[in-house]
């Protein structure tokens, strides 16, 4: 039988520290060990109690959550889950996994309400992902990587993409941020990217990505031109796809339709637009991630004759979505992602 996945509780609320011991006792396959006020207590009772996951709340007194995750990944790594108020936290919420957490949650209110059990069945699924995660020491961002430009590229038989999609979930934020500074100025075709992540965030994380990489990188706007040279990321909360206009032209549209995804923005529907429009020419990209969005889009993108590569299970924090994919057999390659910047130049 399966261990129980041991869990510590981080925050300076009481109400908040009994609500989350609630919803996490309701799996039985989650065992909450105890629960800590601040990040110095926290740090205490991880080297006690020796959780496989430790929750974490930002805004504490003593020693805050950014705090907490620095000091711990340089004692022992565990896996943290950041659970947190967009509102008052947006910044911090980056920084946090900079510094090393695999996820974060969205509290639906700072409040001491009975609306927080509104994050239960989500807090138990990133909880269990986590526990299966890999973490290591946070080293810091862009510090060892060369300016890159491209290597000699081999010739193909197949034609070269003319689009890169990528979808990524759990541990996406980081593993963008070793991806895209990689390419350089000149890479050849656009970059759509569906990362799985809280409403709040999209527009300041693809601002920070921006100001590490050579491509532009912007959150995508309704409407907007799909041209080589930018990155565009999905806002969180709306589905991205692509069209082509009646003059030729590319464009993306946001949409919360379908209503049915799983995810908002949903891999799949990024991956199917894309084979639509793009054809034979679509690379598409399933990194690391819990769950199973993008199998399906894959599916429409080899249906279409183009490729899909998906992160090696070496260096995904959570190998799931990759996983689904190579298992339906719709891979053509399994890249580790310190290769992967290499493999997306070749392709295009």
């Amino acid at each position: 039988m399966k261990p129980l996945t041991r869990v510590l509780i981080v925050d300076d609320s009481a109400y908040v520290r009994k609500v989350m011991r609630q919803m996490l006792s309701r799996s039985p396959a989650i065992d909450v060990v105890g629960a800590a006020r601040d990040g110095r207590e926290a740090l205490e009772l991880v080297e006690s109690l020796e959780p496989d996951v430790v929750t974490c709340d930002l805004i504490m007194p003593e020693l805050d959550g950014v705090g907490f995750i620095r000091e711990q990944m340089l004692r022992r790594p565990v896996p943290i889950v950041v659970v947190s108020v967009a509102s008052e936290s947006g910044e911090l919420v980056l920084t946090a996994l900079d510094a090393g957490a695999v996820d974060v949650l969205q509290k639906p209110t700072a409040l001491a309400s009975d609306r927080l059990f509104e994050m239960s069945d989500e807090l138990v699924e990133k909880v269990k992902a986590a526990a299966e995660s890999r973490v290591r020491r946070a080293v810091a961002v862009g510090a060892s990587l060369p300016k890159v430009s491209a290597p000699p590229i081999r010739r193909r038989a197949a034609a070269p993409a003319a689009i890169v999609v990528i979808g990524i979930s759990t541990g996406g934020p980081q593993a963008l941020k070793t991806l895209i500074p990689r390419l350089p100025a000149e890479f050849p075709v656009p970059v759509v990217i569906v990362l799985h992540m809280p409403v709040g965030y999209t527009e300041l994380y693809a601002r920070k990505l921006d100001e590490q990489s050579a491509l532009g990188v912007v959150e995508a706007q309704d409407g907007q031109l799909v041209t080589a040279g930018t990155v565009y990321i999905a806002p969180a909360g709306r589905h991205l796809t692509l069209f082509r206009a009646t003059d030729g032209r590319i464009l993306t549209h946001l949409d919360v339709r379908p209503l049915d995804a799983a995810y908002r923005p949903s891999v799949d529907v990024l991956f199917s637009s894309a084979a639509e429009v793009y054809g034979d020419r679509v690379l598409g990209v399933v990194m690391t991630g819990m769950g199973s969005d993008g199998r399906a889009g894959a599916a429409w993108i080899k249906a279409k004759g183009g490729s899909v590569i998906t992160e090696a299970e070496e260096s995904c924090v959570v190998y799931g979505m990759p996983r689904s994919v190579a298992e339906a057999g719709l891979s053509d390659a399994q890249i580790d992602l310190d290769r992967l910047a290499g493999a997306l130049l070749e392709r295009t």
